[in-house]
């Protein structure tokens, strides 16, 4: 491939039109929610991993979903940071190459692993008694690799294709990463089948995983609404309702990145709508999944009384 391409590095030129001033603000703020970010994932997984009351196929998933939104924010984030503080914003062919195949690759395990989580509440909410039968260790480990490795392969397959490409020049990305629609901009080459690829694979993953997650949360509706108590539909209500909130993040902007026509989707507002789907949602994760869970919040103040302890004995005592 390096034979066919002239073109050796891209330049990123994300937010540059801004002043200075609020590219200083941006860095900041980003920065931040990035190690927020990282540092809430790795709480999530750490005590989904050490603390028993946690060993059940929805902390299972969370932790999952943990663990991918750390890489999925990694992937556009560190180079968008220091993209606003850096004369030379440009990044490698390679390194392009490298992150458009893991931000899609990470982006459909994210769907995936979605409407298995939608399943897994299905199952728990309108099916209690058979729970435990059919959400086993062996099913849920299944369902977690099929999903990525699934994405994984499907993604290897469209990146075939774009390593046909040849790149000539110009080589300014108006985006904050490589994303495909300007990368099929700068080709000298036809892009008109990977174009149809991408444009029948987004479609069909964006939307059918839409679809099955849905009619999983209408099934589960109808089901709470039959509850006899009031405190039930309260309960099952708030955790579906935490849900919806990240499925209306992470499906609307990919809508309207991806789904929906557009006709020009490295332009301002587009940006925009790609850092809710890079940066927000997986800031948001760790608040929208665990957080407002009661048994994690017990879980995360032992833990901190314990730390505390240990590192304050003598406060603990005076205290006690």
């Amino acid at each position: 491939m390096g034979n066919q391409t002239a073109v050796t590095e891209f330049i990123l030129v994300g937010f540059s039109s801004l002043g200075e001033k609020l590219k200083i603000f941006l860095f900041l703020v980003l920065l931040l929610t990035y190690l927020f970010t990282i540092t809430g994932n790795v709480v999530i997984i750490f005590i989904v991993w050490v603390d028993h009351r946690l060993h059940s196929p929805m902390y299972f998933f969370i932790a999952n979903l943990s663990f991918l939104e750390i890489w999925f924010t990694s992937v556009t984030s560190p180079k968008l940071i220091l993209n606003f503080l850096s004369v030379n914003r440009t990044i490698s062919f390679h390194g392009c190459m490298a992150q458009t195949f893991f931000y899609f690759a990470l982006g459909f395990t994210e769907f995936a692993l979605l409407v298995v989580m939608s399943f897994d509440r299905y199952v728990a909410i309108c099916h209690p008694l058979q729970y435990a039968t059919i959400m086993k260790q062996r099913l849920c480990v299944q369902l977690v690799l099929g999903s990525w490795v699934g994405s994984f392969v499907v993604v290897s397959g469209r990146m075939v294709l774009l390593s046909k490409l040849r790149f000539c020049g110009p080589n300014v990305i108006n985006h904050f990463f490589c994303d495909n629609t300007p990368l099929f901009q700068l080709s000298c080459t036809d892009t008109s089948d990977i174009r149809r690829v991408d444009s029948i694979l987004i479609s069909t993953v964006v939307l059918s995983s839409l679809c099955l997650t849905m009619l999983s949360y209408v099934t589960i509706f109808f089901s709470i609404l039959r509850m006899p108590t009031a405190i039930g539909r309260q309960k099952a209500f708030s955790t579906c309702g935490s849900h919806l909130t990240s499925l209306a993040i992470a499906y609307g902007s990919c809508i309207v990145l991806y789904a929906a026509p557009s006709g020009n989707s490295s332009s301002d507002v587009n940006k925009g709508v790609a850092l809710l789907n890079t940066v927000l949602y997986p800031f948001l994760n760790p608040f929208i999944y665990s957080l407002r869970n009661k048994t994690v919040r017990l879980v995360l103040r032992e833990a901190f009384n314990r730390s505390t302890t240990k590192l304050f004995p003598n406060l603990s005592h005076a205290s006690g």
